[in-house]
């Protein structure tokens, strides 16, 4: 069976934290042998920790995302460093920077601040970083520019920038990741983008429950209904199993096979995540990292 690496999901979200036992179950039997689950605030900080002390295939990450930044208490970045050093398996995320329908209604200001300090944070403690950019790319990889080069990494997750900043950004170090919401981009513009990003940059996600993919009428997803306690009960939401039509999707435009895709993003996301003290670098199917890469 192929194996695939989720790259970014939220198995902690309360729309559906109470199936999250039957949605790993589902998706470790279809192949997926890893996810990074992306804390957004201080409040769900300490369920990725759970989900990640239960299952070994969690790789946990902690961060203030963007939309959440006007919450956070006055010790957040104490809290957040600290949680680094008790979780030396931890990546940052989900980080960033959004200028978005939603981002607009945040100061701009106020993000670019919070995301300084958690981008020199993982630069600081060696860790990767992963980062949600809405309509902000040009602002982002000023930024980047700031503080980089990045060898540890920073997946733009839910890549939808231009073919013509992929160069510049994955100079800096960064790894694209992609999710269903590539199949809302016009496909010319998706194909010449995805072209453009070297293959040992490409990641693939579920940004699970969001992002579900639209696959072909004869194909059948992977739905999750939302509980009904955090949310409409009727929403179905995104299974992190829903990865294979990503698989497809990019494969496709990429005019390989799924064998080849999954085969390199795999690997690439194993190489990512094996920063010392990891899961990963502990287990069995992870390389260690050139200390000159």
């Amino acid at each position: 069976m192929i194996k695939l690496f989720d790259a970014h999901c939220h198995l902690q979200d309360p729309r559906i934290f109470n199936k999250a036992p039957k949605l790993i179950k589902t998706a470790l039997e279809n192949g997926i042998h890893h996810f990074a689950v992306n804390g957004v605030c201080e409040n769900d900080w300490h369920l990725v920790k759970e989900m990640s002390d239960t299952y070994p295939c969690i790789i946990p990450s902690f961060g203030l995302h963007p939309w959440y930044i006007t919450d956070r208490t006055p010790n957040w970045l104490t809290s957040l460093r600290e949680l680094f050093d008790a979780n030396p398996s931890a990546a940052v995320g989900e980080i960033g920077l959004d200028k978005g329908s939603h981002g607009k209604t945040i100061d701009f200001t106020d993000q670019v601040q919070t995301f300084l300090l958690q981008l020199q944070l993982a630069k600081e403690l060696k860790r990767p970083a992963s980062v949600h950019c809405v309509r902000a790319f040009g602002d982002l990889l000023d930024i980047m520019k700031s503080l980089g080069p990045f060898p540890e990494g920073v997946i733009l997750h839910s890549y939808l920038g231009s073919a013509e900043m992929v160069p510049e950004f994955a100079k800096l170090g960064a790894y694209f990741s992609f999710s269903g919401f590539l199949m809302a981009m016009k496909e010319t513009k998706a194909k010449k983008m995805l072209k453009a990003v070297p293959s040992d940059r490409i990641l693939l996600e579920t940004d699970a429950p969001d992002a579900v993919p639209k696959p072909n009428s004869s194909e059948s997803i992977f739905l999750v209904e939302g509980d009904e306690n955090n949310g409409d009960p009727k929403e179905m939401l995104n299974h992190p199993a829903n990865i294979q039509f990503v698989l497809s999707y990019v494969a496709s435009l990429l005019e390989l096979s799924k064998e080849e895709v999954a085969d390199v993003s795999y690997k690439n996301a194993v190489r990512l995540f094996s920063y010392e003290g990891s899961k990963l670098q502990q287990g069995s199917d992870s390389p260690k990292r050139d200390k000159n890469e």
